[in-house]
């Protein structure tokens, strides 16, 4: 997820060493080179659907984007739908739609780590192939790949990041979307045990907005009125991203407060560039795209599949952000 939501390219300056520490994969692009793209030699004619977490979320977009043509070059019939909010009763009816017709694989990336496992065991003993993409649900048996970014190290990279812009002092709040979804739990474990290392900076109690960009904007200028030392946020996906800019420009405090966001989208990279975000850690989701259809092809061919992959993450700055290498890490709102 943007959810993690969810990540996308950000760069060094500042930050070269947390960058290179989060070099965990080579980078795949939304062309039809995927790392096992030789992987597809049975897979012509299959069909593949995608469930992604909220539909019209850029990460999931360029995700799609990717998927879509890596299917294309293989052969594979390829639809996509996602939820429109990220919540387990809205995503659940997409899920036994697909399942009623019967794909031969599923990309999806489950809103909840075990409310839907039932449904998606129920899809896989059917013989359609799962790959979880993004986030993952707890069950084991569930999928066949589960490819992710390293999330717990995008929160430390995160912390290091926020605590350097905030001289080491002030206090410090991560908002993010609702407990239990496995990308942004980790990033919020991440974050708060690394920035346990900065005596000097207290961390405020977790919130959560549920997704919702108006309640991530309200809620930190609640925080603001409650905390005037208010030094730093780390905004836990896209949407988180977006209000706490939101929340801090209509606050009069763009740059004073410092805030680390995950992902990369388009209002995100507007956000970094007035000032109001200062790090952005992006992940890569055209390389999970393209990879998941890269394994369900390998399994449909009878080939070898890798049960858990790791994608490129990148942190960019408003310094980096020109560099070629960083730039080509920036969302997609369409295809």
């Amino acid at each position: 997820m943007s959810s993690t939501t969810s990540p996308t390219p950000r760069k060094r300056a500042l930050f070269a060493a947390a960058t290179v520490a989060l070099a965990l994969a080579t980078t795949a692009s939304c062309s039809s080179s995927g790392s096992t793209g030789s992987a597809g030699g049975g897979a012509a004619g299959k069909k593949i659907a995608m469930i992604t977490g909220v539909k019209s979320d850029p990460f999931y977009i360029t995700m799609t984007c990717a998927a879509q043509a890596e299917a294309k070059a293989k052969g594979i019939t390829f639809t996509a739908d996602g939820s429109a909010q990220w919540d387990v009763s809205v995503q659940r009816p997409l899920i036994d739609s697909v399942g009623a017709s019967h794909p031969d694989g599923l990309m999806i990336s489950p809103v909840d780590t075990e409310a839907l496992t039932p449904s998606l065991k129920q899809i896989q003993s059917s013989g359609t192939k799962i790959a979880l993409v993004d986030t993952s649900v707890t069950d084991s048996s569930v999928g066949i790949t589960r490819i992710s970014s390293d999330n717990e190290k995008g929160g430390q990279v995160a912390a290091d990041a926020l605590a350097k812009q905030m001289g080491e002092k002030g206090s410090v709040i991560v908002i993010s979307v609702k407990p239990g979804i496995s990308t942004t739990d980790a990033r919020i474990k991440g974050f708060t045990e690394e920035m346990a290392k900065y005596p000097g900076i207290k961390v405020l109690p977790t919130l959560y907005d549920n997704d919702l960009p108006a309640t991530a904007a309200s809620q930190i200028q609640s925080t603001l009125a409650a905390h005037p030392d208010l030094g730093g946020v780390f905004a836990g996906n896209t949407n988180t991203g977006q209000g706490v800019a939101t929340g801090l420009a209509q606050a009069g405090k763009q740059g004073v407060v410092k805030v680390a966001a995950f992902d990369a989208e388009p209002d995100e990279i507007t956000a970094l560039k007035n000032g109001t975000l200062q790090v952005l850690v992006a992940q890569d989701p055209a390389a999970i795209g393209t990879e998941a259809v890269d394994q369900l092809a390998a399994s449909f061919a009878g080939k070898p599949v890798q049960a858990s992959l790791g994608t490129t993450m990148v942190a960019i700055t408003k310094d980096n952000l020109n560099d070629p290498q960083v730039a080509k890490y920036v969302y997609k709102a369409a295809c």
